[in-house]
């Protein structure tokens, strides 16, 4: 017996099915197995032939019915018949998840449709008798509403029905499709046609069986032709010449002559073969682009709802507003998209891993890095890590978190006035017959920091370095530079989405973060004014982390493109030291639309001992629905690949043992990939600006901290104060002064000014930190610490 007797089947008596024109001698066929129909009769009439059941020799033609091609006929038609159909899951999107759908299987294409809804599909015995049903639910469908249907005649008084129009969602054609089973899931399988991928699941095993075996035999009627075969020049064309040579003959001509002309007739066919040749393999470079263009179409399509997905399971259950206008999205009517924006979102080939699939998988090791909840976490009551890993060293564990816990705000204070819509043309209006080089810019353009503070949101998972210090006692060079490379990484996590402008330090700026739950200590200075540059140094349990960055900035009309110049160092008390520089950040959309930025380019993380580390950031794309991508290797120093890294710069960094990076490796090893990090839970009070949680915390003046800062503090400064505090106008008016102020900052360094905490050093333009600062804030000394947000003396303005 048959496999596909396993699946259900509608059982029609032989008056419901129309007569078919008997063969001329050929024994009635055979009725195979207790199916619905046989398609053998339909098959023979589309092919001008006709079958018998024995398996007897056609009567009509004796070229293209051979043997084995009625065997391949006869098998076709014993499993396809006239048509497959039945109920099978279809995922649709993380919204709407696996969504019933009646797929019907016939002359080569697999449509499906809605069974609810007003546009849901009507099936019962007489719309389905002449195909196959498989599975017990489909089979439940068609009796319920066949029984309705007879019910609603009775109640009409009318045996007659007018069929309703049986419109697809989608269609597929097997022809051009490919079809693979699931290997963890016995009832799933997807069909990919290259422009779409449908991932469907059947109500059993046996069901996905029953499909599988239909589906891949209406495939195999249709061959597939190589690129290498359908682009070969025919060698073999013949061209006969014999009418001509006898039609030339009959004129009387020579055979000299005769022999000029059959040579000129093959010439131009020849000529004509290489130009249809030439045209073929126009014709399928025209289809290679047609399905290229309609693979980004629907990518484009996609995009909205995948970003809206994305966006939701991040920001998750801390942001209430979001979370309920998801809600009342994904609780509408059980109607769908148009079929473009029910495609999945899933790829599973692709040089840049998808790293929404895999970091949602709960198949992942965690490895001592998971989220931890901190003092600048959104939990109340979150001191430290709640980590359940095993295998793993509790000291190692535990580094970064066994700090003295420090409470710290968890939102900015309420605005004293009522914030004012800004636009670049209200902008243009106000400043109209002024001087353009003494224009100042809003503070609504602004975030409550400076540069020098957001350079310390670098150092905001700096439990990574302690671990990597921790690794590197144990003699784990490879896991120290992991967590490091994860650290590199994370330092770009609060940009996404900060769309405001932080202030630009005056020179000589400054500012501290003393923050002993984290274990830590940070400075930074601004050191030069042009070009303008900020040092900073940092010091942890067993490390430092110091460097210097200015930017070279293009700009492109609607777009900015900024490139770090500066090298990061992150030097362990044991002597390891890497060091890396920043990766290229572009910032869109300035004139018109929404804001955003970007990062992308290499990242190479250089160590002094045995290995190094290469992270490549994917630029992102219009059409790309998964962005954000950070991809990298770890080598030793014979340029062999120890370990693969992937994830997001905007969310979590993992690693693989050994060498993942090529194109077309198995997903299957990646189930062991490791957590290195993970991006901070979003605050519960978010603001406008879009600050992290630690973000809120670098501004804050705790209890007795001002009369121990030195005037040269950024926490100090009026204008960045007062936009923090919602008083706009005072802003505007003190960030007017102290930029007229800033404008003496060129002069002041020409004149030999040197920054107070940091050097050049020797035969380098690099500034390393001198140190000082903190022995004279024990000592309450400032002296040498000019009030730089002061007022400035009249005789001390220095015109432009």
């Amino acid at each position: 017996m048959h496999s596909f007797c396993c699946g259900s089947s509608v059982t029609i008596n032989s008056s419901d099915m129309p007569p078919a024109p008997p063969p001329p001698s050929c024994n009635p066929p055979a009725k195979i197995h207790n199916s619905a129909t046989v398609s053998g009769a339909s098959s023979a009439r589309e092919n001008g032939q006709d079958q018998c059941s024995g398996g007897s020799q056609n009567n009509i033609s004796t070229d293209r019915n051979q043997n084995h091609h009625h065997s391949r006929e006869l098998k076709i038609n014993d499993i396809v018949g006239d048509g497959i159909s039945g109920i099978l899951h279809k995922w649709v999107n993380y919204g709407k998840g696996w969504r019933p759908r009646w797929f019907l299987l016939q002359d080569g294409v697999l449509s499906y449709y809605k069974i609810h809804g007003p546009d849901r599909i009507v099936v019962d015995q007489e719309t389905e008798k002449r195909s196959r049903v498989i599975g017990e639910d489909s089979m439940r469908r068609i009796s319920r509403q066949n029984s309705n249907h007879h019910s609603v005649h009775r109640r009409n008084g009318s045996t007659s029905s007018s069929p309703k129009s049986r419109k697809p969602v989608g269609e597929v054609h097997l022809k051009v499709s490919s079809i693979r089973e699931n290997g963890s899931d016995d009832k799933r399988f997807c069909i990919f046609t290259g422009t779409k991928k449908l991932h469907l699941r059947a109500e059993s095993r046996e069901d996905r069986v029953t499909w599988l075996e239909a589906l891949k035999t209406v495939k195999d009627m249709f061959p597939r032709m190589s690129n290498s075969e359908l682009m070969a020049p025919v060698d073999n064309l013949s061209v006969s010449t014999e009418k001509l040579r006898q039609r030339l003959s009959e004129e009387g001509l020579n055979e000299a002559a005769i022999l000029e002309s059959e040579q000129i007739m093959k010439n131009e066919f020849a000529a004509l073969q290489n130009q249809l040749t030439v045209l073929k393999q126009k014709h399928w470079v025209l289809m290679d682009t047609l399905r290229n263009l309609e693979t980004e179409k629907v990518d484009l399509e996609n995009t909205v709802v995948d970003e809206s997905q994305r966006q939701f399971k991040e920001v998750g259950a801390s942001s209430r507003s979001r979370q309920d206008k998801y809600s009342e999205s994904a609780s509408g009517s059980e109607d769908e998209r148009v079929d473009a924006a029910e495609e999945d979102t899933d790829e599973e080939d692709n040089s840049f891993f998808d790293t929404r699939d895999f970091l949602s998988s709960s198949s992942f090791k965690s490895n001592g890095s998971d989220f931890r909840t901190s003092s600048f976490s959104s939990d109340d009551d979150g001191l430290h890590a709640s980590e359940t890993e095993d295998g793993i060293d509790p000291a190692t564990k535990s580094a970064g978190t066994n700090f003295p816990y420090v409470k710290r705000r968890k939102k900015l204070p309420d605005p004293i006035e009522k914030e004012k819509g800004v636009s670049l043309w209200s902008m243009i209006k106000d400043n109209i017959g002024k001087d353009l080089t003494k224009i100042c810019l809003p503070v609504y353009f602004n975030e409550p920091i400076s540069s020098l503070q957001k350079c310390f949101e670098d150092v905001e998972y700096s439990y990574l370095i302690d671990r990597a210090y921790e690794w590197g006692k144990k003699g784990d060079s490879l896991m120290r530079l992991l967590n490091v490379a994860a650290f590199a990484v994370s330092g770009y996590a609060s940009t996404d989405g900060r769309n405001c402008k932080p202030f630009n330090p005056l020179l000589g700026e400054t500012y501290e973060g003393d923050y002993p739950d984290k274990g830590l200590r940070f400075f930074s200075e601004k050191v030069s004014h042009h070009p303008m540059i900020v040092a900073c140094h940092c010091e942890g349990t067993g490390w430092k982390f110091y460097g210097d960055s200015n930017l070279k900035s293009k700009f492109w009309g609607r777009s900015i493109q900024l490139d770090p110049v500066g090298t990061l160092t992150v030097e362990f008390d044991d002597g390891e030291v890497f060091q890396w520089n920043k990766v290229t950040t572009s910032i869109y959309n300035l004139i018109l639309g929404k804001l955003y930025c970007d990062h992308y380019g290499n990242m190479r993380i250089q160590g002094n001992r045995e290995y190094s580390c290469k992270l490549k950031f994917k630029e992102q794309s219009i059409l790309d629905r998964n962005p954000h991508q950070v991809q990298g290797v770890v080598q030793d120093k014979s340029g062999k690949t120890v370990a693969t890294l992937f994830g997001k710069w905007d969310e979590s960094m993992h690693f693989v043992h050994g060498d993942y990076s090529s194109k077309g490796k198995g997903h299957e090893s990646l189930s062991e990939a490791q957590l290195l990090w993970k991006k901070s839970k979003p605050p519960k009070f978010p603001t406008r600006y879009n600050l992290t949680g630690f973000a809120i915390t670098l501004n804050e003046l705790m209890p007795g901290l001002k009369d121990k800062l030195p005037p040269t503090d950024s926490r100090l400064r009026p204008d960045q104060r007062c936009l923090e505090n919602g008083e706009y106008e005072t802003a505007n008016a003190e960030k007017l002064r102290l930029e007229q102020r800033q404008r003496q900052a060129r002069t002041m360094q020409e004149q030999g000014w040197k920054p107070r905490w940091f050097a050049k050093e020797k035969g380098s333009d690099t500034y390393r930190y001198t140190g000082g600062y903190w022995e004279a804030k024990e000592q309450g000394n400032w002296e040498s610490c000019p009030d730089i947000f002061g007022q400035l003396p009249p005789s001390d303005h220095i015109s432009d």
